[in-house]
């Protein structure tokens, strides 16, 4: 039995159904563990097939390349260089098992299958996989017996007991761990448990990877017996992290390994944000995006957060004034523009709405105007976003908040076309709270200027749809801090309308944007997808009916 162990945590990003990428992927995070020495490298759940395959994974075609990769991932091992631990779906007897995979000297020394599948938030993995009939046994790899446990299985007790003690030394848990504002905490919460309960250390493998609507930061971790955190790979970033095990005291203690710096708050919502729009552009092949830039602070941030993952080059943004169009929000934008470096166009929406309302006269007449004037402005928009985008290959990122999508204070297939939207789970309060960390702020993953990119002004006016005369956001809704506490209480904590009230809100006020919250839920099954930053987003985790008579009286 060995008395050291360099073990490399492969904290990459695969794509989900690229398997011929993923393995390339793979080999070259082992080449690089290679040249650092490591006796076995550990990569994230489900890394051949990407994290999460969705229905992806019930074709059989699918699956069969699956297999087809790890065989072939087993066959390196027989160079002599180091180990690995991969996981991929695995069809075995016509069940399908969410597995992992010990490699080794040539063939698959080792197979694991995952127990508990989990079945809330953003994961429904019962509908897809077999769970394991019972709790694996210790994986041993050069005479040291690996509690290998596959994600969910180490979040509850139950797993990491049985593999201690049937004597497992140190705990190996790959993962596909979604970002969260709260992930980071609750990982170490649970991780801390098993490893303080059964005195053992951890390592805990996350991928990389912005994947739709769920994003994957990394931020791989040693943990040691004692429940506390050692060492850490980079949020936001992919590399191949070698870490020093050895024997101290009859316990293997992990001596060495990367000391990277986690950061919190603003700074952690932006770039997670960032990566999720990089990922969804750049896996989708789109040449670049087109922004309608309003003047108003979400679009600016929505140009801001292009940039940063894009580059300005690849981001294009048009202002669409009509006669509502206040002078500061032509200045602002135009500013905004200049500031961040995009391609700018203003394309005045005037003649356009002066041709609906000659087309659409006669169906009208004699009605008083309302929001349906204004909603064609918004649609007016929306179709040359759309047309940019279909004659310059672009994608439209949309420019609606949380707390506008809640409320429905938004126009179907006008202010939300679009492809994708970085500000869908995020709401009003921390738009501007992140407008004002990137004018003070840069990072080295992001590509936009390192000074200020929003101007002061966009920030400070009253937010307007400006689709009639003088209209404010404070006309229709209550002031945003006490609006996203009311969602908040209402979304993401489920509370009833007595709790929130007893918070200090008006009665009246929570019982309409309740109503309001239910009756725009078929806009919302309509919106584009949007990063999940959240406890609860719309979509993978809150599924409500569109027809409803439930109101909490």
């Amino acid at each position: 039995m060995t008395d050291k162990l360099l073990i490399a945590i492969a904290q990459i990003a695969p794509a989900v159904g690229d398997i011929d990428g993923n393995l390339a992927r793979i080999r070259t995070a082992r080449a690089d563990a290679a040249k650092l020495g490591a006796d076995l490298v550990v990569f994230c759940e489900l890394v051949v097939a990407g994290y999460p395959p969705e229905d992806l994974v019930q074709k059989p075609g699918f699956q069969r390349a699956c297999r087809s990769a790890v065989e072939a991932l087993a066959k390196d091992t027989h160079d002599g260089g180091p180990a690995m631990i991969v996981g991929a779906p695995w069809n075995e007897g016509g069940a399908l098992y969410n597995a992992a995979f010990l490699l080794d000297r040539g063939a698959i020394a080792a197979t694991r299958y995952k127990v508990r599948l989990p079945n809330y938030g953003v994961f429904d993995e019962p509908r897809r996989f077999t769970p394991g009939s019972s709790f694996p046994e210790p994986t041993e790899f050069r005479g040291v017996k690996l509690g290998l446990m596959i994600c969910e299985d180490m979040w509850l007790p139950g797993a990491g007991e049985a593999l201690k003690e049937a004597g497992a030394e140190i705990f190996v848990v790959p993962h596909g761990s979604p970002f969260r504002e709260t992930a980071i905490e609750e990982r170490e919460s649970a991780a801390g448990e098993r490893a303080r309960e059964n005195g053992l250390p951890l390592i805990f493998v996350n991928q990389l990877a912005g994947q739709d609507e769920v994003l994957f930061e990394g931020a791989s971790f040693v943990m040691d017996r004692a429940g506390d955190i050692q060492y850490r790979a980079p949020q936001f970033a992919d590399g191949v992290f070698l870490t020093s095990w050895e024997i101290h005291g009859g316990h293997w203690a992990c001596t060495d390994g990367p000391q990277q710096t986690w950061v919190d708050g603003d700074e952690m919502l932006y770039r997670a944000v960032v990566m999720a729009v990089r990922d969804y552009v750049e896996k989708n092949h789109f040449k670049g995006v087109v922004i309608g830039l309003s003047g108003g602070v979400d679009s600016a941030l929505v140009a801001a957060i292009a940039v940063d993952a894009l580059g300005a080059a690849r981001v294009r943004c048009v202002m669409m004034p009509s006669r509502y169009t206040s002078p500061e929000s032509l200045e602002d934008a135009k500013e905004c523009a200049e500031l961040l470096g995009v391609s700018y166009r203003s394309i005045d929406i005037e003649p356009g709405v002066a041709a609906f309302n000659e087309m659409m006269g006669p169906a009208f007449e004699g009605l008083a105007p309302n929001t349906t004037e204004e909603n064609i402005q918004s649609r007016l928009r929306g179709m040359i976003l759309m047309a940019l985008s279909n004659k310059f290959g672009d994608m439209v990122l949309t420019t609606g908040n949380k707390s506008e999508m809640s409320v429905g204070y938004a126009t179907l297939y006008g202010d939300m076309n679009g492809g994708y939207n970085p500000l869908k789970d995020m709401y009003k309060t921390q738009v501007f709270s992140l407008c004002r960390w990137r004018n003070a702020h840069h990072a080295a993953d992001l590509k936009g200027p390192k000074d200020l990119v929003i101007p002061e002004r966009i920030m400070t006016k009253p937010p307007s749809a400006e689709l009639r005369e003088d209209q404010k956001d404070a006309d229709s809704l209550p002031p945003y801090d006490v609006l996203d506490d009311i969602l908040e209480c209402l979304v993401e904590k489920e509370m009833s309308v007595r709790e929130i009230v007893a918070r200090g809100h008006n009665e009246a006020v929570v019982r309409r944007m309740e109503h309001l919250l239910y009756v725009a839920e078929y806009k919302r099954r309509q919106a584009p997808p949007g990063p999940k930053i959240t406890a609860v987003n719309f979509g993978r985790d809150r599924r409500y009916p569109i027809t409803h008579g439930w109101r909490d009286r």
